[in-house]
């Protein structure tokens, strides 16, 4: 089975003060990317949210937001009280001293100074926390099995390609035997109209001859590529992860395939050999999104 590193997944949990819509959204990458995005008061439960990402779906680039209703609360204001008189009270006494009258404008004056105000973060009760822990582990989840939808279609379709590539094969076969006889006639024909046949050594003539077809022997080839086509199927069906070890057989695919063509000299294989080539391409991109 094969899952593809595509998803989303969305949840939302609500509490008697607010609500909380979570989303989580992956595409392909060759590693863990995680970007993150949620209010204040979750910030100190990052580390457990990348924990529980990343331990659930090993790979992909990931982006990870909370949003929050009616949070106008999360960070209030407060007046430092002790601050303010003791700053009111210094202020009394530089007045005493130097004959001043002081009025209400001198509470402007002091809350511009240091330390006048503070703001405090409001804890996540512990309830709450466990309701939105368990939806982030419920988006999860949905992705998840996003992936697993995507990776059903994207087996599909690569299968298709591999069994092009095979009947491809199959069909290489029907031009092996006329190929060899037209190298063959055609060396025959080259050394009768150069070389007098009085002069040729037939022995050695017949060894140079099938030193030479040998270089244009695929048979090695074409069982390999067999072998490989089938190895990928049998991979398909493995648990995930296994998108990398695809993405290298793909790449052995592709030298067998090319080998084929370096050695085909016929053109009716040549053009299988493109064709071949054609359905490899559509493998490569679509392991690249495979996990």
């Amino acid at each position: 089975m094969i899952k593809s590193m595509t998803g989303y997944g969305k949840a939302i949990a609500e509490t008697p003060q607010k609500k909380i819509t979570i989303e989580i959204k992956s595409l392909n990458s060759k590693q863990l990317d995680l970007n993150t995005k949620f209010p204040w008061i979750y910030k100190e439960k990052e580390p457990e949210i990348r924990n529980l990402i990343s331990q659930n779906l090993d790979r992909g680039k990931i982006d990870f937001s909370i949003y929050c209703d009616m949070l106008d609360d999360e960070v209030v204001t407060i007046i430092n009280k002790s601050a303010v008189k003791n700053y009111y009270n210094q202020f009394k006494e530089i007045a005493a001293e130097l004959t001043i009258n002081l009025d209400d404008q001198i509470f402007t004056a002091i809350m511009k100074l240091p330390d006048t105000l503070k703001t405090e973060k409001r804890e996540i009760p512990e309830g709450e926390w466990e309701v939105v822990k368990n939806q982030i582990i419920e988006s999860i989840k949905m992705l998840d099995l996003y992936r697993i939808e995507e990776g059903n279609s994207i087996m599909t379709d690569l299968s298709k390609c591999i069994g092009k590539i095979l009947s491809f094969l199959e069909t290489i076969g029907t031009f092996e035997a006329g190929r060899i006889t037209k190298i063959r006639e055609k060396l025959m024909s080259l050394l009768e109209d150069n070389i007098i046949k009085e002069h040729l050594d037939k022995n050695r003539f017949e060894q140079e001859m099938i030193f030479y077809l040998e270089k244009y022997d695929i048979n090695e080839e074409k069982v390999r590529l067999k072998t490989h086509c089938d190895y990928f199927l049998e991979t398909m069906g493995t648990p995930s992860p296994n998108g990398k070890v695809l993405n290298f057989i793909a790449q052995e695919i592709g030298r067998e395939i090319n080998t084929i063509g370096s050695k085909a000299n016929d053109a009716s294989i040549q053009k299988l050999v493109v064709m071949m080539k054609d359905e490899l391409e559509k493998i490569k991109e679509q392991t690249l999104n495979i996990l």
